[in-house]
């Protein structure tokens, strides 16, 4: 049986950190440390300089997971970016990285799915894999949500940050069982009926133009709690697995309340989620490879370990990711 089996993580966050502080000074937002961090766990975030593109940061991220792995250009078949601020319309933000890194085989393209973009990335690659159409794929979330906030909304603009992330993933035999490295499964969720409690405003073919981020917190932090914990346990139980059978957790870092609930939820001591929203904010799809590249290289993750990955975003898409390492 064919595994997809994570072999390198890389990731990149560009200039230096703005601490809340700073981004309060900057926008004249009537906001404080304090309230930010009692309401997000957010202490500071990087901000990608002007002219700075989403392709730039997935690229040096890709180029580092690359290295990680020990391949080169031309071992990609693969490549899959997961953004919801893509350079251009087309050609797809995947194109443009493919070009930068040399990789001249194979098949790339872009998939929007906001926040939970990175897990549908992987399921999406891991089934190309599965099914014999690629053999070494990078996925890769990357984004640049700085050119999409309304820096007068201190609900939002404070939240969220830029960066990328990137995995390599590659073919492997397996038994098929639980204790085979690899991706055991994905679980992929959407529900259109909540697409307007978090939104971009407009867009390449809207009559209205490009737009800027909205959101209902309340109503998002309430769907997402409930639906991260449902999600979570439909992947343990596809896979005969227990609370107690995942060594880590590397949520989405959108909210550090959230992160808490679904921690506690599986019954994980603290130390055993991956959190990073203090130091990034919330990166979209870029938050879950960042997370875990940080966790990979800091010799936290090891392999045999089992891993769950979740997320959600606009639209409303939620889904998780359960990989033994």
């Amino acid at each position: 049986m064919i595994r997809s089996v994570i072999t390198g993580c890389g990731g990149h966050l560009p200039g230096e950190p703005v601490t809340n502080d700073a981004l309060a000074a900057l926008h004249g937002l009537d906001t404080s440390d304090s309230w930010i961090v009692e309401r997000t766990g957010i202490r500071q975030r990087h901000i990608a300089e002007p002219g700075v593109t989403a392709s730039d940061l997935g690229t040096i991220a890709a180029r580092e997971a690359m290295e990680s792995a020990g391949i080169a250009a031309a071992d990609v078949d693969l490549v899959i970016v997961a953004t919801a601020t893509p350079d251009s319309a087309f050609p797809a933000t995947a194109v443009r990285i493919q070009q930068k890194l040399g990789v001249t085989r194979g098949f790339a393209f872009d998939l929007a799915a906001a926040c939970a973009g990175f897990i549908y990335a992987m399921g999406v690659a891991d089934s190309l894999i599965r099914t014999g159409q690629a053999r070494c794929a990078l996925v890769i979330g990357t984004e640049v949500y700085s050119r999409i906030l309304d820096w007068t909304d201190r609900g939002t603009c404070v939240l969220f940050g830029d960066g990328a992330g990137a995995v390599v993933l590659r073919a492997d035999e397996g038994r098929g069982n639980a204790s085979d490295r690899g991706i055991l499964s994905t679980h992929l969720h959407a529900d259109g009926r909540h697409g307007d409690i978090l939104q971009v405003e407009g867009g390449a073919g809207s009559t209205g133009g490009p737009g800027l981020l909205r959101m209902a917190g309340r109503d998002v932090f309430r769907h997402a709690v409930q639906k991260l914990a449902g999600v979570v346990d439909e992947a343990l139980a596809a896979n005969g697995l227990g609370h107690g059978d995942v060594t880590w957790l590397v949520p989405h870092q959108a909210n550090i309340r959230i992160i808490e609930a679904v921690g506690k939820k599986l019954q994980l001591p603290p130390g055993h989620v991956v959190v990073t929203v203090d130091r990034h904010a919330n990166t979209s799809a870029a938050s879950i490879p960042l997370a875990l590249n940080e966790a990979w290289r800091d010799g936290r993750i090891r392999q045999g370990d089992l891993v769950l990955m979740e997320a959600i975003g606009g639209g409303l898409t939620w889904g998780a990711a359960l990989a033994r390492i």
